[in-house]
């Protein structure tokens, strides 16, 4: 029994057939039975009552109970909470991200200075004796033998040569005499070599022809 607009509720169709239910009862109980009115009359509403009262159960509370069935999914369906918005997680940094090393310069050395056997300039030597042979520059004071032979291994081997020596080139010598550093200066091996060039002779020179230092 469905419900439409302008016909009677499924409850009120009911209660007719419950009345009319009941009505049949009364009839047939006084017109076979032999029931007096008002006994009919009760039995017949008591019936009728009850009649009504199961047919609204049967069909229009399980109608009504069926329909609310069939609707509730919709609704909870209307009334759920929205879906919670996933936020994604933030992505990893990437390789290319990271912060570029800074590289410090490298402190520049600052070279050295010069030994002090790059002093001067080394005067011009000669790859040996004249004709005639070396002199004796062990004539020179301040020149021993072994000076006299490291002299020779560094291409002096005659007055004139050291006596010709510049200031830069007596400092270059002075530097290079390994184990007698500044002894041309010291003992003024120029003016000496000048001297015994010219063919002249010193105080020391003539002890040294004379056997006396040697």
């Amino acid at each position: 029994m469905n419900e439409t607009s302008g016909a009677p509720s499924c409850a009120t169709i009911c209660w007719i057939a419950g009345g009319v239910l009941g009505l049949l009862l009364m009839i047939i109980l006084i017109s076979t039975a032999g029931w007096g009115f008002f006994g009919a009359l009760i039995v017949g509403a008591l019936v009728g009552i009850g009649a009504a009262y199961l047919l609204k159960m049967l069909f229009c509370d399980r109608a009504q109970t069926a329909g609310e069935t069939m609707a509730r999914p919709a609704s909870t369906a209307a009334s759920a909470p929205p879906a919670p918005v996933v936020t994604p997680a933030p992505e990893a940094e990437s390789e290319t991200s990271a912060p570029t090393e800074v590289v410090e310069p490298k402190p520049v050395s600052t070279p050295a200075p010069t030994s002090v056997s790059d002093a001067g300039t080394q005067p011009q030597g000669l790859t040996s004796a004249r004709e005639g042979g070396a002199d004796d520059l062990k004539k020179i004071k301040g020149v021993g033998p072994k000076l006299e032979q490291m002299l020779n291994e560094m291409g002096y081997y005659h007055f004139d040569q050291i006596a010709a020596w510049t200031a830069d080139e007596v400092a270059w010598v002075d530097a290079n005499l390994k184990g007698f550093k500044g002894r041309v200066s010291r003992d003024t091996w120029v003016e000496q070599a000048k001297l015994l060039a010219a063919g002249g002779e010193t105080d020391f020179s003539k002890k040294v022809d004379d056997g006396d230092v040697y």
